[in-house]
């Protein structure tokens, strides 16, 4: 399986939604399909690039995507472990939300985020969230978004989000009340949530 590579860019072109990159590692020329975004930040062709790739097999169909992070490949392979995600779908994904974008649209249930990937509509959406609660465990960014956010477990965070919405708390009132929370223990979190909710 191949997990990374580094080599020349030799080419760059577009196929449709998604992009493709030739690399050429010890005279070997490596096909591999990345996000738009991705195919540009890779630089200019003639250059040496790195990219994590994950090496997909399906029967006698092989292709290799390619990632400029290996957070993007955690995301992209947990997209994947989703109920009827394949990879274009998948890298569609990405193309639309980063995995720190990814990360705080799970943590404030944002199912319209979601949707503005092409292809994802609302039922999709509200299942994609629930089921990557479970598989990914990224960094999240404290809300609002601004440079001097805290960085969170994205687990704490749900966690506490789960458990002021057992209690009947709204959706807005639990993003309110987290959005300059810090630390990153749940229960700490779940305190200081509640104590503010009770002076609210």
């Amino acid at each position: 399986m191949i997990g990374s590579l580094r080599g020349i860019l030799l080419e760059r072109f577009e196929e449709g939604d998604r992009g493709e990159v030739l690399v050429e590692v010890a005279g070997v020329g490596y096909r591999v399909v990345v996000t738009p975004t991705t195919a540009v930040r890779l630089g200019e062709v003639g250059t040496e690039v790195f990219v994590h790739v994950h090496h997909h097999i399906r029967e006698a169909d092989q292709t290799l995507y390619g990632f400029l992070e290996r957070a993007e490949r955690a995301c992209f392979e947990a997209l994947l472990s989703a109920h009827g995600v394949g990879p274009s779908l998948a890298l569609a994904v990405l193309g639309v939300h980063g995995p720190v974008e990814l990360a705080r649209l799970l943590a404030d249930d944002d199912v319209a985020a979601l949707c503005l990937v092409p292809g994802v509509g609302k039922k999709t959406a509200t299942r994609l969230l629930v089921e990557l609660k479970n598989s990914l465990d990224l960094p999240v960014v404290g809300v609002p978004g601004s440079p001097g956010d805290e960085v969170r477990p994205r687990s704490a965070v749900a966690e506490v989000q789960e458990a002021l919405g057992g209690l009947g708390y709204t959706p807005d009132e639990v993003r309110t009340v987290l959005a300059d929370l810090g630390g990153d223990d749940p229960a700490v979190l779940l305190r200081e949530a509640l104590q503010r909710l009770a002076r609210a």
